[in-house]
C-alpha cells in the first residue's frame, strides 16, 4: 500500500513523502490517526502543495527552535534527592522531572524532546541533549545534589 505522509513519522519518513507500507500498518495505524493519506492520482497532485508548505513551515519551526536553543546556553537545573551509599539515588531523575523544572524557568518543553535514554540514578553533574527540531539540538546541564537529611 502506498501512502502520502501528512506528518513526520519516526523510522518511516518525513511530511509529504510517498512511502510503501504494509496494508495493516497503513489501514489500522496511519490512516485513522490522520498521519497519512492514500496515494492515488488526486492526492499525488496535492503533494507538491504540501511539500512547499512543509518547507516553509519547517524553516519557520527551525528558526524558532534556534531561538529556543539560545535560551538553553548557560541554563542548568538542579535537583535534591535522597541518596544512599556510593551516591546512588533512592529513585531517579526522569525526563518528566527535567521538563517540569524547565517549565518552572519559563520554557515549555515536551518530555519526549529531552533525549534521556535512561533515568539518572546517581549524584553528580550531567549534560542532557534536548532535541528542539530535527536539525536543532541543545544541551542542558542537570545537577543532582544530596538532600540534607534532618536528624
Amino acid at each position: 500500500m502506498e501512502v502520502i505522509l501528512k506528518q513526520d513519522v519516526n523510522k518511516l519518513g518525513a511530511r509529504g513523502d510517498v512511502v510503501k507500507v504494509a496494508e495493516g500498518y497503513g489501514r489500522n495505524y496511519l490512516l485513522p490517526r490522520k498521519l497519512a493519506i492514500i496515494a492515488n492520482e488526486g492526492n499525488k497532485a496535492v503533494i507538491a502543495q504540501m511539500k512547499a508548505a512543509a518547507v516553509r513551515r519547517s524553516a519557520k519551526e527551525k528558526s524558532q527552535a534556534e531561538e529556543l536553543a539560545k535560551q538553553f546556553e548557560g541554563l542548568s537545573v538542579a535537583f535534591q534527592r535522597r541518596s544512599g551509599e556510593h551516591d546512588q539515588l533512592f529513585g531517579s531523575v526522569t525526563s518528566g522531572d527535567i521538563a517540569e523544572a524547565i517549565a518552572k524557568k519559563g520554557i515549555n518543553l515536551d518530555r519526549r524532546q529531552i533525549q534521556l535514554h535512561d533515568p539518572l540514578k546517581t549524584l553528580g553533574e550531567f549534560t542532557v541533549p534536548v532535541k528542539l527540531h530535527k536539525d536543532v539540538a541543545a544541551h542542558l546541564k542537570v545537577v543532582i545534589e544530596k538532600e540534607a537529611v534532618p536528624e
